[in-house]
């Protein structure tokens, strides 16, 4: 079968301004950053990861995925993904669903009991880690990789931190976290539970720990005061997921109506909770649904499963059974003033969700220790404290808090406590050109939706914690990852090598299995005219003109 090709030069070039000995231009091929790698606050290669998958080396894109991230399948559920929010291939038709994937690999490595090997010999250093959530369990899987011996102390009773007892099972079920968090255990990272640290340098002292990484996560809820007859109306949102976490009857936590005053994410998980465990929810929001912090796409989620919605009112008043609100409008620059007009509503209980702050208490009275306007503990370049030796990340330092950033925090304060404990300086590399839509060839890419995941049916969405959206299968899968378009980076299409007009471009040998942008294809310019077609004819973008060198 014949393959055409059109031909599409860059704009202002013509093949008069590069020709014979006067060549002012030539082509190479390039390395450049993946929108999806650079979106991703834990670090991934997704891009790479992707290209094995669409291989079907399903356990070598897993492994992939492991160099940086150790939860895979609960990030595939729990992520935020903005890799998807970057990816070029959006220009085309839809994002790649990259999550869907993940998820789908680190589902398959639990199934299959997959676990990472540890090739590094014992350091003979200690690390104390207090925290068992996403940042802690994150840096005890990189440290125990890097050979150093690891024990994390957890106040709850159980490992995760808000993966598990700020996300509810319908969004990240527990069988889930406890298989990735046993398979760090399984690496030799001791845990030792229900057991809280009051006094770090004591701690690192008495049981000669050479290091500490502090990843204690936002477990205190923000409150305001409301006028209530009766306390015991007003509850906060992590209290409330957390009872529904450990209760055995959880629909007796509840009343009939759930007010829920918030508009993040968690007033959704808590508004979107009630509901299943048998309440009427409704978020009563002072802003409007555009400004609100919570994803879109959980929102839209909530009203499908029957959540009211009150944006531009807030609460003002409770007393036996009612609450009153008053209605809010927008000013000249958008922010919500009261009217001064007022509704009584009935409601049995009202959630605050109106954030998360860190209690930084264990950090008082140790040496150099600073604390920022809000409170959290300022850390350095390297994430280490005043305090020699005691690291700190999460939600304990200023970042966005989501488990995403907070698992990137827990592999940057291994990679520097283990510089730390070698005497060395972890550098970070310098990172490529961003691979912009507009370096790309999508003519050469033919619409292909996304695959779309399994959802429960309503009914059961309801009224059960199941899971809302299942898993790809494998073929799903396989069409989903090999809808990436290698943004930036060289796959072995051969469109250079036949559009050349000069046969200047020759195939490399020993190409397979070579990194991308490595050197796959060599141009000989001998030949080469400097027509820059091989460039404007790349679909991945991973070529450039650069001026001649004379």
């Amino acid at each position: 079968m014949t393959r055409h090709f059109a031909i599409s030069l860059p704009v202002g070039s013509s093949l008069e301004n590069h020709t014979g000995a006067w060549r002012t231009e030539r082509p190479q091929y390039a390395d450049f950053l993946p929108p999806c790698n650079n979106a991703c606050p834990a670090g991934e290669n997704v891009q790479n990861w992707l290209y094995h998958a669409e291989e079907a080396d399903y356990q070598e894109a897993w492994e992939e995925i492991m160099r940086n991230n150790p939860f895979p399948a609960i990030m595939g559920r729990a992520c935020y993904h903005p890799c998807e929010t970057a990816c070029n291939r959006a220009t085309v038709d839809e994002a790649v669903s990259i999550h869907s994937v993940e998820r789908f690999l680190g589902d398959r490595a639990i199934a299959e009991g997959w676990h990472i090997k540890i090739a590094t010999e014992k350091s003979g250093k200690r690390i104390l880690i207090v925290g068992g959530g996403p940042s802690g369990l994150s840096a005890a899987y990189h440290l125990a990789r890097l050979g150093h011996s690891v024990t994390i102390v957890e106040a709850e009773a159980k490992a995760g931190g808000m993966m598990r007892y700020g996300i509810p099972e319908y969004r990240l079920p527990r069988d889930v976290i406890d298989a990735e968090v046993q398979r760090i255990l399984d690496m030799g990272v001791t845990l030792r539970l229900n057991e809280k640290v009051r006094d770090i340098p004591a701690a690192m002292k008495k049981e000669s720990f050479d290091a500490c990484f502090l990843a204690i996560g936002a477990h205190i809820s923000k409150h305001v005061d409301i006028p209530s007859p009766d306390a015991g109306r007003v509850l906060d949102a992590l209290h409330m997921l957390r009872d529904s976490e450990n209760s055995s009857d959880k629909g007796a936590l509840i009343g009939r109506r759930v007010i829920v005053y918030g508009g993040g994410n968690t007033a959704l998980d808590v508004a979107r909770s009630a509901k299943r465990l048998g309440g009427e929810s409704i978020i009563v929001y002072r802003r409007t649904k555009e400004k609100m912090p919570a994803h879109a796409f959980e929102v839209e989620e909530a009203i499908e499963e029957g959540i009211q919605f009150r944006w531009l009112e807030t609460i003002k008043h409770l007393s036996d059974e009612t609450i009153t609100i008053e209605k809010m409008k927008l000013d000249s620059d958008g922010y919500p003033q009261p009217t001064g007009e007022f509704e009584v509503i009935s409601g049995d209980m009202v959630v605050l969700a109106l954030g998360q702050d860190v209690d930084t208490s264990i950090t008082t009275g140790i040496p150099g220790i600073k604390n920022d306007k809000d409170g959290i503990v300022s850390v350095d370049s390297n994430m280490m404290t005043g305090f020699p030796g005691l690291f700190a990340g999460g939600d304990m330092v200023p970042s966005e808090r989501t488990i995403t950033v907070a698992v990137g925090h827990g592999k940057k304060a291994a990679r520097n406590i283990d510089a730390y404990l070698r005497g060395k300086e972890f550098s970070v590399k310098e990172k490529h050109t961003l691979a912009t839509a507009e370096k790309l060839n999508t003519w050469y890419y033919s619409d292909a939706e996304k695959a779309v995941q399994p959802t429960l049916e309503m009914l059961r969405r309801r009224t059960t914690f199941e899971e809302v959206f299942g898993g790809l299968d494998e073929t799903n899968a396989l069409f989903e990852a090999r809808r990436c378009m290698s943004c930036g980076n060289c796959f072995e299409c051969d469109n250079c090598l036949a559009v050349c007009p000069d046969n200047a471009i020759r195939k490399l040998p020993m190409h397979l299995g070579m990194e991308p942008g490595k050197g796959r294809f060599e141009i000989n310019y001998d030949y080469c005219k400097g027509c820059g077609i091989c460039v404007a004819e790349c679909p991945a973008g991973a070529m450039e003109m650069v001026p001649e060198v004379i």
